[in-house]
């Protein structure tokens, strides 16, 4: 499901740049659909001008936030 979800965020015209949150917190920008790979069991996301990466289980991205502004967009719950 989480391949799915990121797929289709890589192919939405126009592209919205977006992150993802891991079980551990950490945060990992997409701001460009071409900094990152789909596999078979995780995902491998590139950061831009630069020669960092990371290597991402499926089984560890508990998150997939939208971005505005190079700011995470959360969602508000209602009282």
């Amino acid at each position: 499901m989480i391949a799915s979800d990121i797929k289709g965020r890589l192919q939405r015209e126009p592209f919205e740049p977006f992150q993802i949150r891991t079980s551990s917190g950490e945060t990992y920008p997409v701001p460009m659909p071409y900094l990152v790979a789909i596999m078979k069991t995780k995902i491998f996301v590139a950061a831009p001008n630069s020669d960092d990466w990371a290597e991402l289980s499926y089984l560890h991205i508990s998150a997939i936030e939208s971005l505005k502004n190079g700011h995470a967009r959360h969602k508000r719950r209602r009282a």
